[in-house]
């Protein structure tokens, strides 16, 4: 098979849902160079909510593409029929919804918008994996030294996809050293988050009450480059986007189509499936969806309203510094992660 370099981040069978006609759908910008730049523009889905690299990794200094097939073997492709039944309104089965969280559960953690957080607090998760990987090194050190016996090997979970190097340092004469851990800050750090998080955090997703909710009539459910959305919602003026998949109250949706979304609030039980919610209610989804956004908005049709839930921030020093990171973003992150480990190569 063909090295799969076109990472989407936004599955292509989701987003066809929202199609405008058949491989196309509107795409609202939120960050745009200049205001002459027009609202919606109908791009091919292929086209669009990707990056080159994305989840490439490094091993043994050669590219993998391993990230990028197991979301779609265990992800997206046992998603794809359960999606098409939830949204025909046709019965769906223990194990039609089992896939279709496991998808939200994927949508959720995928995203630009989820590296952007993975590393804001990436020194304090990172920090937390290296004094666990130094604490048993030490142990087994001690261990090995106690016993005569050589060191066996033992790693945490998913420690494959994350680049470490672990020195030690004993000086002649000495009898105690020094042991230092290091890693990157950067893609690897965040496809481990992914792994873990999808092969062992995300099964509390499915413990949830699950229903699927159609807006008022006349109108219409849109989506975005980071649409799960986790909500903590207090009132009007007062709500955050920092839910938990476990935290009691927080409130969890995917617009399916645009008549259909996924929707849980954690620790009670929903509105029966195919409820039909409140004017009010649906124009308060629709700004959070909005809201959530990260650069992109998508929809069926031009919505009028978007614009209003969502300004456009008009900036070509930003465009232009975003354009430039990603082009970079494979080679810089394949040398860094080829620097640590010392695999050479280009």
């Amino acid at each position: 098979m063909a090295f799969r370099h076109d990472n989407h981040y936004v599955a292509c069978l989701y987003l066809k849902r929202f199609s405008s006609d058949p491989g196309h759908v509107f795409t609202y910008r939120i960050l745009v160079a200049h205001p002459r730049v027009p609202e919606w523009k109908r791009d091919s889905i292929k086209g669009v909510a990707y990056h080159k690299h994305l989840y490439t990794r490094i091993i043994s200094g050669v590219e993998s593409d391993e990230i990028e097939t197991w979301l779609d073997r265990d992800f997206e492709a046992p998603a794809e029929e359960p999606l098409r039944k939830a949204t025909a309104g046709l019965q769906l089965a223990k194990t039609d919804w089992y896939n279709i969280i496991r998808f939200l559960a994927a949508q959720d953690v995928r995203t630009p918008a989820r590296l952007t957080e993975v590393l804001s607090h990436s020194n304090e998760i990172m920090s937390a994996v290296l004094q666990e990987c130094a604490e048993g090194a030490v142990q087994k050190l001690e261990e090995a030294r106690r016993s005569g016996k050589p060191i066996k090997e033992s790693k945490f979970p998913d420690s494959e996809i994350l680049p470490l190097r672990v020195t030690t340092e004993i000086k002649p004469g000495q009898e105690f050293g020094t042991l230092k851990a290091e890693t990157i800050v950067g893609r690897s750090a965040w496809l481990f988050s992914i792994k873990h998080l999808l092969s062992h955090t995300a099964n509390i997703l499915q413990n949830h009450k699950w229903t699927i909710l159609r807006p008022a009539d006349g109108m219409s459910w849109f989506t975005s480059d980071n649409p799960v959305v986790r909500l903590n919602y207090y009132s009007d003026q007062k709500y955050n986007f920092d839910g938990g998949w476990g935290s009691p109250g927080t409130e969890i949706l995917l617009p399916l189509d645009p008549q259909h979304l996924l929707y849980t609030k954690i620790g009670q039980r929903p509105l029966d499936r195919g409820s039909v919610v409140s004017r009010a209610h649906t124009k308060l989804i629709r700004r959070v969806i909005a809201e959530h956004a990260h650069r992109y908005i998508f929809s069926s049709s031009e919505d009028v309203e978007i614009p209003r839930l969502r300004p456009r921030t008009v900036s070509a020093d930003a465009v232009r510094h975003e354009k430039e990171q990603w082009q970079t973003w494979h080679e810089d992150q394949s040398k860094a992660d080829r620097e640590l480990m010392g695999w050479g190569g280009s």
